[in-house]
């Protein structure tokens, strides 16, 4: 396959799918640890995928690796159609990086910044004026632009960065943990701006601290520990691998607590807030045939409430760690 065509896979409905990322037998060591160990990725253009872990599972090396900032020891990695080892030139025209430290120079104002990095892409000075009055516009930096880069906001500096890593246009973003130290409502102003990005045909490669981050953005998430993916699947198919979820029923009328309560086996009762609590994955099947025996029974339940485990319930159980991963900081590694 040419290195400028990227790789497909099939859809369900059969049309083929482009695949903006992907990594067969990716494997990495340092010295005598192993840190990546033989881990297959393949992320769906115009997708936002995000890569969980513990402190020093390997999400930083990997991030490194397929954004070409070092090599890896073996694997077949392909980035925008680009074959990573044979072609890092054009690897590195396809993407950009947004790392875990801002790139903005506090020095120089934040329309300095965005020229510079213009200048860096080899813009015309003209193209390069207008693509950055377009991104501080888009970013809402505009009033800002003239002021120097160290009076902006921690939110305003992150919006900066990612503005100075779209001067190049790339088609595919790593974002090794964007919103780290941003106060809530800045947080969800960046994922706003990273779901503009992905409505636009931008792939996104993320790596998070904020396990609602990654619910709330990504459309698929894998799990890394100890160099290996354990677990990938949509938030939801993640939380269904944990134990503990459950549908829980509540009445008002006593008597028809006490018939649910005897026909459904299995049931734990709390009497005195006339509940029932049964154990389930939450499917829609299994849903339905809750419902479905109600209505034969002549029962009315006046709530029904769905419980599944979250995602720390899943990082937990997946790492074996006591932490979660806005509890710590991954190392350079």
């Amino acid at each position: 396959m040419p290195s400028s065509v990227m790789p497909t896979s099939r859809r369900s409905d059969g049309h083929p799918s482009p695949t903006a990322v992907s990594a067969v037998g990716l494997r990495k060591s340092y010295d005598e640890k192993l840190v990546l160990d033989g881990i297959d990725l393949r992320i769906p253009a115009g997708s936002v995928f995000a890569l969980l872990g513990p402190n020093g599972a390997g999400k930083t090396t990997a991030v490194k690796i397929l954004s070409t900032l070092i090599t890896a020891d073996a694997g077949e990695l392909r980035v925008g159609g680009h074959d990573l080892a044979a072609d890092p030139q054009a690897v590195r025209a396809a993407i950009g990086v947004t790392g875990q430290f801002s790139a903005v120079d506090g020095l120089i104002t934040g329309e300095e910044n965005m020229l510079l990095m213009a200048d860096l892409h080899h813009l015309p000075k003209a193209e390069g004026r207008r693509v950055t009055a377009e991104l501080l516009d888009r970013f809402d930096l505009t009033e800002a632009a003239k002021k120097p880069a160290s009076t902006y906001s921690g939110g305003m500096k992150r919006r900066l960065d990612l503005a100075m890593t779209l001067v190049g246009s790339p088609r595919i973003i790593f974002l090794d943990e964007p919103t780290t130290g941003l106060d809530p409502r800045s947080r969800h102003n960046m994922w706003d701006i990273i779901r503009g990005l992905v409505s636009d045909g931008v792939t996104v490669f993320l790596t998070t601290q904020y396990l609602e981050e990654a619910d709330e953005l990504a459309d698929r998430i894998a799990v890394l520990n100890d160099g290996r993916i354990v677990a990938e699947g949509t938030a939801e198919e993640l939380k269904r691998l944990i134990p503990g979820g459950h549908v829980r029923l509540r009445f008002t009328d006593p008597g028809a607590y006490r018939t649910a309560a005897t026909a459904l086996t299995g049931a734990a009762r709390d009497d005195e807030a006339l509940t029932l609590q049964l154990p389930s994955d939450g499917s829609q099947r299994e849903l339905r045939s809750i419902l479905d025996w109600l209505d034969s029974a002549a029962i009315e339940a006046d709530e029904l409430t769905v419980h599944t485990p979250d995602l720390d319930d899943v990082f937990f159980a997946l790492t074996g760690s006591d932490k979660a991963p806005g509890q710590y900081k991954e190392t350079a590694r």
